[in-house]
């Protein structure tokens, strides 16, 4: 079933809003991405404008980049640590913005949404007794 976007039918008082139009395309919600470790696996999606957006399914790689700025590269993912969107998606290496990933250069946070930007950049953090 689809989630429906736009505006509810009901003030927060609880009293009934005229509605201004019926439902929209524009207005339906989508299924979350959930991207997960594994081989890279993309879904292009048409939006709103004929613009489009790139979901990430899986990726195996985080493009990573030093606190202050001075060097980048590329590294492997090896496992989600947490996510604090939720505890599910620790358990299940779900990687979303904010998630902290271990990767093969060290701890990382996520600072993009792979699941509406089709790529994972993370920030290098210092490791815990360092």
């Amino acid at each position: 079933m689809t989630q429906y976007q736009g505006r509810s039918k009901r003030k927060a008082t609880g009293g009934r809003l005229k509605p201004l139009h019926k439902k929209r395309k524009q207005e339906l919600g989508r299924v979350p991405a959930e991207t997960t470790i594994g081989e890279r696996k993309r879904h292009i999606i048409r939006t709103l404008g004929g613009n489009s957006k790139v979901r990430l399914l899986d990726v195996e790689s985080a493009n990573l980049t030093e606190p202050d700025g001075s060097s980048a590269g590329k590294s492997k993912i090896i496992e989600v640590r947490s996510n604090p969107a939720s505890r599910d998606f620790t358990r299940r290496n779900v990687i979303t913005k904010g998630a902290i990933i271990v990767t093969e250069a060290g701890p990382a946070r996520v600072t993009s949404r792979p699941g509406q930007d089709g790529v994972v950049n993370a920030v290098k953090i210092p490791e815990e007794g360092s």
